[in-house]
């Protein structure tokens, strides 16, 4: 849990609200309302945030909005972080044990970042013994919290690999774009 690497619970709560997905704006009393805690403490450790160089603000009419900066140098490692443990990754991971045997399991790097895809791209990659309808109610409550369709697919390892070995266009579109490994290890996965 980011808890446990975080000292302050408004700066996890902070970083979950700004990084997924990633790239939008708020402004102060919006993220005090999203992120349930005391309007001093937000302030507090928005103003930390800022000293060091994780987000900006502007203000416009009247309100301080604040985005988080994607040039910060830490920025792509907390985005795969804060994916890992909130919405549908933490969701993955917590329930994985429910899940089956699960190898390998991704999401890919534009859903995490709050991308729009095409209809043929894959948000979500599951290789092993899946419990479907497991699945089926994780990704139906992650679709609920982002107000869109979860593409996802599932393949048991014997069809991936073989798939893999064919060069199947499609594994190999999925594994040519970036993404953020929930379960497995990845060079195991692209050898």
């Amino acid at each position: 849990m980011l808890t446990d690497l975080f000292l302050s619970k408004t700066r996890v709560k902070l970083l979950q609200t700004f990084l997924f997905p990633a790239g939008k704006i708020y402004y102060v009393r919006e993220l005090v309302r999203l992120v349930g805690e005391e309007i001093n403490a937000v302030r507090a450790e928005l103003a930390r945030m800022e000293k060091l160089g994780m987000v900006e603000s502007e203000t416009r009419a009247n309100r301080k909005y604040y985005g988080f900066r994607k040039d910060y140098l830490y920025y792509d490692d907390l985005v795969r972080l804060v994916s890992k443990s909130t919405g549908l990754g933490g969701s993955i991971i917590k329930e994985k044990m429910k899940l089956g045997k699960i190898k390998y399991a991704m999401i890919s790097g534009a859903f995490v970042k709050g991308k729009s895809l095409s209809s043929q791209d894959v948000d979500l990659l599951v290789v092993g013994n899946v419990v479907l309808p497991q699945l089926s109610a994780i990704v139906r409550s992650a679709e609920n919290k982002v107000g869109r369709e979860i593409n996802y697919t599932v393949m048991t390892e014997e069809e991936f690999n073989f798939r893999k070995r064919r060069n199947d266009p499609f594994v190999l579109g999925i594994l040519s774009k970036s993404r953020v490994m929930l379960l497995g290890d990845e060079e195991d996965l692209l050898k």
